[in-house]
């Protein structure tokens, strides 16, 4: 929950618009300014004060404990001109409160943390529990000390700065003192205690299957796994999930547990887990829920390494035991997002895109819409770059990427899923990775809003382009178009060495559409070189078109309204009033 608090009318109005746009997030605090942030530093995650911040220092000053476990505090200034990161800026989450602040009221977010301020993530930003000498390692990070960084398990990492090596993996020492006194950088699922200059990070990597009896104690489950993970030299901050059979969901045992360690519940059917080969099968869960492994057979259903095979809890009462449990580690999944920049302009360029951007460890592209957002990198992103004609070359750089379990970014301009990278790259991965699709602002939109709304009824994008698609192919799909007296958007229509596409297309359309139907032209939309001008299907001089431009043709009903291109929706309302 956030807290918002303010002393003043003006900023009362702009707690009220973030209370407003988070109604199921924030809480209003009203009262004396000094009773009202007690209360939500109290009871809340984060707060945010309309207050200065000379006042905020002084009544949360009092307050303060433990920055892992102080909630975030962000200051806004009473004309909402910035948005101040004051407290708990990485732990409590107030330098991504403040940019969210920022989005919402127009303010200049203020992030004062040294990591983010130069674009370094912090270690305790990248997703995962972390020990050990976070402020030291943190400084070598940005001082540019070389660190060493060992990972001992495979799990996808963001970029990080190339001061940050990767040495050969070696054995995990069992005490710091064998170690010498090198910055290092963990990443691991074992337990290990860091010594000076070093962080363990620790991966979601380990699965554990539970099974047990009906009223099974919360406390006799958490033992059991916590024993386990113990036993084998494994630590609980690295465990993602519990997993067991479906008519386990709702056990209050395994539930509770789970709470306890703050993880979820995954379950699966008694039909999956009877298929998934297990070293330890028994009777006794095939005749209660019809499976012969719940432990084993849920922990390995998602695929992995039995690190901990089936083990029985032991009761101090001596009667029988009511849980099992096994633990694997899972196999690390690479990510392959597929990213649409949008139509050239930052300010279409979406906030989800820009995280992807920054969450990457690989970056492939071609090299002219790399260069768009090279700026929003984080320092240590590998960049893959290369020219036109070279699609399939990027899309299976990028699948590969990602199949070595890496955070990949495989950018394209508009939107990435149309005439763009995510069909060839979908087309070459698999599920052996995460994909996830980021859409973008397509130079038709951008177009659209510039012409003004020519897009207002049904409408087909057409490439004319015929590298990829015969053109008898196309010239159907423009005759199909034309005789359905649908709105056209036309991709790629000219090129030096491709310039009768589009006096043919025009020609098809003008079989079944008036000589006077408007035709919108933009070329760069949203660029600083933008242009755009209405003509009409009989006027456009096609000379004038080259591949940067995107060519709207209306339908019948299309028409030119105070010098803007608008198709009809066809409201009854609107045809009533003529």
């Amino acid at each position: 929950m956030i807290g918002l608090i303010s002393a003043t009318a003006a900023g009362a109005a702009a707690r009220d618009r973030l209370a407003a746009a988070w109604p199921t997030r924030a809480r209003v605090y009203d009262g004396s300014v000094g009773d009202a942030v007690r209360r939500a530093f109290g009871e809340c995650d984060q707060v945010v004060c309309f207050l200065a911040t000379g006042a905020v220092v002084r009544l949360v000053a009092p307050l303060l404990s433990d920055k892992a476990s102080d909630p975030g505090v962000v200051c806004v200034d009473e004309a909402g001109r910035f948005a101040v990161s004051l407290v708990g800026g990485h732990g409590g989450g107030a330098n991504e409160l403040a940019r969210e602040v920022g989005e919402l009221l127009g303010a200049e977010p203020v992030v004062t943390t040294a990591t983010d301020a130069v674009g370094v993530p912090g270690l305790d930003t990248l997703g995962f529990p972390v020990e050990g000498d976070v402020a030291g390692v943190s400084r070598a990070m940005l001082d540019g000390e070389p660190i060493a960084l060992e990972a001992l398990v495979s799990w996808p990492l963001p970029a990080l700065p190339s001061n940050v090596g990767s040495p050969a993996l070696e054995a995990v020492p069992t005490r710091p003192a064998q170690r010498d006194e090198r910055y290092r950088i963990f990443l691991t699922d074992r337990v290990l205690e860091p010594a000076d200059h070093e962080v363990v990070l620790r991966p979601p990597s380990l699965v554990v299957g539970v099974g047990a009896s009906k009223g099974a104690p919360v406390d006799e489950v958490l033992g059991l796994v916590q024993d386990a993970l113990r036993d084998a030299g494994l630590s609980v901050k690295s465990v993602a999930e519990f997993a067991t059979v479906d008519a386990k969901a709702e056990e209050p045992g395994i539930v509770g547990a789970a709470e306890r360690l703050g993880v979820p519940v995954v379950t699966y059917g008694a039909e999956e887990l009877a298929g998934v080969e297990v070293p330890n099968p028994s009777d006794a869960p095939l005749a209660a829920v019809g499976t012969p492994s719940v432990a084993e057979a849920a922990a390995l259903a998602g695929g992995g390494e039995l690190l901990v095979p089936k083990r029985k809890s032991v009761r101090a009462d001596g009667q029988p035991a009511m849980a099992t449990c096994a633990v694997v580690r899972r196999v690390a999944r690479g990510r392959l997002a597929v990213v649409g920049l949008g139509p050239g302009a930052r300010d279409l360029l979406t906030p989800r895109a820009k995280a992807e951007l920054r969450r990457a460890s690989v970056l492939v592209g071609l090299d002219q819409y790399v260069d768009q957002i090279r700026d929003l990198l984080r320092p240590g992103t590998r960049v893959l770059e290369s020219g036109l004609g070279a699609e399939e070359e990027r899309a299976r750089t990028a699948v590969a990427e990602a199949r070595r379990g890496q955070a990949v970014a495989l950018i394209g301009s508009g939107d990435a899923g149309v005439y763009a990278m995510a069909s060839p790259a979908l087309a070459e991965a698999s599920d052996d990775i995460d994909v996830v699709g980021v859409p973008g602002v397509t130079a038709a939109l951008a177009a659209a809003a510039i012409l003004g709304a020519p897009l207002g009824h049904d409408h087909v994008s057409i490439s004319l382009s015929d590298l990829h698609t015969p053109w008898e192919v196309i010239e159907r799909r423009v005759r199909a178009a034309a005789e359905a007296d649908i709105v056209v958007t036309f991709y790629n229509p000219r090129s030096r060495g491709r310039d009768w596409q589009l006096p043919k297309a025009l020609a098809i359309l003008g079989e079944h559409r008036e000589p006077t139907t408007p035709v919108g032209v933009v070329r760069n939309a949203s660029r600083p070189d933008e242009s755009s001008r209405l003509s009409t299907l009989s006027g456009l001089d096609p000379a004038t078109v080259d591949m940067m431009t995107v060519v709207t043709v209306g339908n019948t009903a299309t028409r030119e309204v105070a010098g803007r291109m608008v198709t009809p929706r066809g409201y009854r309302w609107q045809e009533e009033a003529k």
